[in-house]
């Protein structure tokens, strides 16, 4: 701890996960300063919030990344939300998949992790769905965090109250290397100036940005629009999960529904005619009677992809560089994890395993073609 507190650390991108890795690292003893572009176009910010790694039907190492994170999930919030005096709004909710038919819901990736509805139960669990829906999977496991209304300023409070320095504002222009280790960024303050912030480690965690400050990494943002509506008290108790459209009943009824799915668009800014039509047929094709509920707001956000639609996580090719980024569309599931895993790697504390075998899975390299041909 003694040697963290002398250790300066540059956080590059204030968005979830760039707050998350100050956050744990300030209480690390680290001295943090986070340089944030504009956090508010981030996932973060966007994001529905949705705890859903069996929902998701995640597979393989994602769908282990993704259950432990959801472990650490509950002791993740109380530490955010002790130091920040707010709530996260965190609930474990539960989340509903519906299907066509039994033999769909029998046959999806994590079924052997929920419960199996026929239509009887599914009207139950979810009163008005769709009469196309005549099964559902019920991961009760599963859930959400308000990430757009509550984490995000409990986790900045947090970090402001811990130290944290921000520097708000600022574009990282490029990385300031010298024998494949990194010295610093050269960044365009608030003035249009041109300045440079020295610093011998620093977390690359720039969300869909992350290409234009490390241009080897396979990145590119995945514009996605969504949109809020007033339900009636307690309308609906569980996240509803459908194809290519979901609804999130927050704890006062407001419902987020999400999300469009755009690569076309790169950062093209604003929410359009087609993708809030979008929206509101996925609400008519879930829960008719939700089009009914008045509107509240609708906005944009732009996730960061990656070819295989998962994270890129630990040592990149420069010392003293770290990666947190290209958690596509679950940035907010991978937090606690991504913080846990990278903490520990620049401590130099011991990984399990697993641990380690995930961090080798999630390496930025697993896309570099000379990589997979040795491996052939």
């Amino acid at each position: 701890m003694a040697d963290a507190a002398r250790e300066r650390l540059l956080i590059l991108g204030g968005g979830l996960i760039g707050l998350t890795m100050a956050h744990e690292l300030a209480r690390k003893g680290f001295t943090i300063e986070v340089i944030s572009r504009q956090k508010t176009e981030a996932a973060g910010f966007g994001a529905a919030g949705m705890l859903a790694p069996h929902a998701e039907g995640l597979t393989g190492n994602h769908l282990e990344l993704g259950l432990l994170s959801l472990q650490l999930i509950p002791e993740w919030v109380k530490k955010i939300e002790k130091d920040s005096g707010l709530s996260c709004g965190y609930r474990n909710c539960g989340i509903i998949v519906p299907f066509l038919n039994i033999k769909e819901a029998e046959i999806y990736p994590t079924s052997y992790l929920g419960l199996i509805l026929n239509r009887k139960e599914l009207e139950a669990e979810i009163p008005g769905i769709s009469q196309q829906w005549k099964s559902g999977l019920l991961f009760n496991k599963d859930g959400q965090i308000d990430n757009r209304r509550k984490l995000m300023l409990a986790l900045e409070k947090a970090c402001v109250a811990l130290g944290v320095k921000f520097r708000e504002g600022v574009e990282v222009i490029k990385l300031i290397e010298q024998k494949q280790e990194i010295q610093g960024v050269e960044v365009k303050n608030t003035k249009g100036l041109q300045e440079t912030i020295w610093g011998q480690r620093a977390i690359l965690c720039s969300g869909a940005w992350s290409q234009k400050i490390l241009t080897d990494l396979p990145l590119f943002p995945v514009k996605g629009e969504m949109l809020s509506i007033q339900g009636p008290k307690n309308s609906l108790k569980r996240i509803i999960y459908g194809p290519g459209t979901y609804l999130v009943p927050r704890e006062d009824d407001l419902i987020i529904v999400g999300a469009t799915s755009n690569k076309e668009a790169r950062f093209n800014k604003g929410i359009t005619q087609s993708g809030q039509l979008q929206l509101k047929n996925g609400i008519n094709s879930l829960l008719p009677i939700a089009n009914q509920w008045p509107p509240i707001d609708s906005w944009w956000g732009f996730r960061p992809g990656t070819p295989d639609e998962m994270p890129i996580l630990g040592k990149s090719r420069l010392k003293g560089l770290w990666l947190a980024t290209g958690h596509y569309r679950n940035g907010v599931l991978l937090a606690a994890i991504t913080a846990k895993l990278i903490s520990k790697c620049i401590l130099k504390d011991p990984l399990t395993q697993k641990e380690s075998e995930l961090l080798m899975s999630f390496n930025w390299n697993r896309f570099n073609k000379y990589h997979a041909s040795t491996r052939q």
